[in-house]
């Protein structure tokens, strides 16, 4: 043990795949090691701490999802390219257990995203807003999908598995002196795909009403 050679890549991609058995809790610098047979003081050479290689795994993350999941052409109206890019940013989330928490709060360690953020931003502009009112509707929008899948993500940690303690039947029994909030199980904790797409356009739908851009 502690011959193999590593570098920053294979260290995230080693992450991010003991992400989806362990979970962003039980993801250590160790068990990464354990993975790559090599002894953990090795990965500090590549990573100060933990942190540091959540921001590289969130970079990866977005890395794979501009080469496999955007498609093209590229919206023209500034809603539509939210929504896409959103909707993908989702999909791209999902692949991983705690996707979510992962790529809060990331830093990313590259300009992968420059292209992208910038040619949006011009849209935006261009159709008519302040760049102030372009970014602050875009983190809106960023912060939407994120907290929405690490919702999601609490119920389904994976899409083909559900925790224990939300069956929507023992929900509806346990709330039976509460029939609209019983009523409601329904909907919060299932449909994820469609409660997605019209909050997002319900987001959408307040950055026009708010800026006065449509």
């Amino acid at each position: 043990m502690g011959t193999t050679k590593i570098d920053r890549a294979r260290v995230a991609d080693a992450a991010l795949e003991l992400l989806n058995e362990v979970g962003l809790d039980g993801l250590t610098l160790r068990a990464i090691a354990r993975e790559l047979d090599v002894k953990a003081p090795a990965l500090y050479w590549h990573f100060k701490d933990k942190q540091a290689l959540l921001d590289e795994m969130a970079t990866v993350m977005y890395r794979r999802m501009l080469s496999e999941d955007l498609p093209g052409p590229t919206p023209e109206t500034w809603q539509q390219q939210m929504v896409t890019y959103q909707s993908v940013l989702r999909r791209a989330l999902l692949r991983y257990r705690d996707g979510a928490r992962v790529y809060t709060g990331a830093r990313f360690t590259g300009t992968d995203h420059a292209d992208g953020l910038e040619a949006h931003l011009r849209t935006m502009v261009d159709a008519g807003f302040e760049l102030r009112q372009a970014v602050r509707a875009g983190t809106t929008a960023n912060a939407y999908t994120l907290g929405f899948v690490t919702e999601e993500q609490g119920v389904q940690p994976m899409p083909d598995e559900r925790r224990e303690g939300y069956d929507i039947g023992e929900r509806a029994a346990r709330l039976e002196r509460y029939p609209l909030a019983a009523a409601a199980g329904a909907e919060i904790f299932t449909n994820y795909d469609e409660r997605f797409e019209d909050g997002l356009w319900i987001v959408v739908a307040g950055i026009e009403a708010r800026y006065g851009v449509t």
